[in-house]
């Protein structure tokens, strides 16, 4: 067998990527093996020394730091204790302690479903608004002191006019709500005799009192009857507080 031909040592060539490729090995390798040195030759760092120099902040399932700060976040955050509490369920069986007749109790009108609550109604007894006193004279609804259709005012008293007021003074209405007096709007003022008056007042109110108009009258004053404000829903033109009575 013939032996191969060596090529001769001028004719031997090598393309240019395996030299590129040789050369990027070789940097690959220097710069690993510097690497190797450089951590071999640094100390360990105890693992003392790094808890003492920078304390890690654990946290608890509770949402608590192991340090002591609360950590707040969505994931912590609750209402106050007892302040929400669970719907009430009804009718889940008799273990629950509002079954079976969940808490209405047996037969009658509260126990049937659709059962209305009516203002004042006591369940077919006399009525707290029937049971209490009710005003002497007639038969007649203004008898009765519990009822929207009860007469109201607002008084004020000789003596109130006496600190409030120069003598001279026309007072209204309108000058008592300045004063402070009788500030409810649509409701009659009546003049009381309670105190003591000095002075000559004109005084123009709905009602008057008889020792009020006979105190007023003996200081030098006069009384004005104004007609009582027309509430809402009343039709007609006003009426006078005190129809039997005269301006004086």
């Amino acid at each position: 067998m013939p032996a191969a031909r060596r090529k001769p040592d001028g004719d031997a060539t090598t393309p240019a990527s395996e030299v590129a490729e040789t050369k990027r090995k070789a940097t690959a390798s220097e710069a690993a093996g510097t690497r190797r040195k450089a951590t071999a030759s640094k100390p360990a760092t105890p693992v003392a020394t790094v808890k003492a120099t920078a304390p890690v902040a654990e946290s608890r399932a509770d949402g608590e730091l192991t340090g002591g700060a609360a950590r707040i976040g969505l994931h912590n955050l609750r209402p106050a204790p007892d302040s929400r509490r669970p719907r009430k369920r009804v009718g889940r069986g008799e273990g629950s302690g509002t079954g079976k007749t969940a808490g209405r109790g047996q037969k009658g009108y509260n126990a049937r479903s659709g059962a209305k609550h009516r203002a004042h109604f006591e369940g077919g007894q006399m009525p707290i608004h029937m049971r209490m006193r009710k005003l002497r004279g007639p038969h007649m609804k203004k008898s009765m002191p519990f009822e929207r259709f009860r007469t109201h005012t607002q008084p004020v008293n000789l003596r109130d006019l006496e600190a409030r007021f120069e003598a001279g003074e026309a007072i209204t209405p309108e000058a008592l709500a300045a004063k402070g007096l009788a500030t409810r709007k649509q409701i009659p003022v009546k003049i009381l005799a309670k105190g003591e008056l000095s002075k000559p007042l004109t005084v123009h109110a709905h009602q008057f009192s008889a020792k009020a108009r006979e105190a007023i009258e003996a200081a030098g004053g006069t009384c004005q009857l104004v007609p009582v404000p027309l509430k809402r829903g009343d039709t007609g033109r006003a009426r006078s507080a005190d129809p039997g009575e005269h301006e004086t």
